[in-house]
């Protein structure tokens, strides 16, 4: 399939000797490729777990900031609540 490719892309920017729109459409199929990689966005193949792994990736950044934050602040709150307790009696 790849081999295929190439010699598409190759045959049209030759092409476009004869009539610049042949470039263009050898352009936009070199771009696509480049763009959307082999197997397509998301497809089967290596990669095609990306958009997985990148939540993946964010929620456990997103865990790790949340352990942080709640062990800085920890302290914090319990004083926050114990005035709140004082001046309510």
């Amino acid at each position: 399939m790849f081999v295929l490719l190439l010699i598409l892309i190759v045959t049209l920017l030759g092409l476009g000797f004869l009539n610049p729109i042949w470039w263009v459409a050898g352009t936009v199929l070199v771009f696509g490729f480049v763009h959307y990689g082999r197997g397509g966005a998301g497809g089967p193949g290596p990669g095609g777990d990306s958009g997985y792994r990148e939540y993946r990736d964010y929620r456990d950044r997103q865990d790790r900031w949340d352990r942080r934050y709640n062990r800085q602040r920890r302290g914090r709150w319990v004083r926050q609540d114990r005035r709140d307790g004082e001046h309510h009696r």
